[in-house]
């Protein structure tokens, strides 16, 4: 077999492996309390939270909460999952195995993937239903909810990179991260309302441009044209990646 011949199969054992990964991660993972809560939970007590607050009424801010259920709960199987894995030695196993890290981190980023995209379909059949949510554009909604998803799934297997076997640890540095993206992108503070300084900040904001984009589907208007959005959480979902891949390289050397 040629070069030419082998790389369509490589590529396939590669994608098998990677969803391999994702299966068991979804297997084991999904229905552990502290992600229940962390994914889940968390996010929509936020969400109460501003709403009650809010004089324009839960409908109008279903594409946020939408958007910062992504974030919480894409990011949030991983930092749990391969600490304890480190624990009890299966990732070890896993790392050993015949299988690049390219695939591992893909693997990992797919559990998170299909968490956020699931629960954040769920919000957004109950906003359709229950408050009357309509959508104006499907294709933004759509790209918006499969591109931030994976991108904070991705961002959540590059911060379990760190080398702990405590999830307690990942998820300290991830909060740190987490909470001043959902401030600064727009979510619940227009950008126009943010200080100039935070404006800035938002721009480096990954949440920016798919709470916007998810914004554009549901409303048909966007701070930034959707194309701009497509192509800053593909970048984004590169960098974490390629960040993904060099830590895990360095840190199971």
């Amino acid at each position: 077999m040629n070069e030419n011949e082998s790389r369509p199969s490589q590529l396939y054992s590669e994608l098998n492996a990677a969803w391999a990964i994702a299966k068991k991660d979804m297997r084991i993972y999904y229905l552990r309390p502290n992600i229940v809560v962390s994914g889940l939970l968390f996010p929509l007590f936020m969400f109460l939270a501003f709403v009650a607050g809010n004089t324009g009424g839960p409908s109008s801010m279903i594409p946020g909460l939408v958007a910062i259920t992504i974030l919480f709960s894409a990011s949030t199987i991983e930092p749990v999952s391969i600490p304890i894995e480190r624990r009890v030695k299966t990732f070890d196993r896993l790392i050993s195995a015949p299988v690049s890290l390219h695939a591992i981190v893909i693997g990992e980023s797919m559990s998170g993937f299909l968490y956020s995209l699931g629960i954040a379909i769920v919000v957004l059949i109950v906003g359709i239903i229950l408050f009357g949510m309509s959508i104006a554009i499907l294709l933004p909604l759509v790209l918006g909810l499969l591109l931030t998803s994976f991108c904070f799934a991705t961002m959540g297997t590059l911060f379990a990179a760190y080398p702990t076997e405590r999830p307690g640890d990942i998820m300290s540095m991830l909060n740190v991260v987490r909470f001043p993206l959902v401030f600064l992108s727009g979510v619940f503070i227009p950008l126009a309302s943010i200080p100039t300084v935070g404006q800035i900040v938002s721009y480096f904001s990954p949440l920016t441009y798919g709470y916007d984009l998810i914004h554009a589907g549901f409303t048909g208007s966007s701070n930034f044209n959707p194309l701009l959005d497509i192509v800053m959480l593909c970048l984004f979902i590169m960098i974490f990646q390629f960040a993904a891949n060099g830590l895990y390289k360095k840190y199971n050397a």
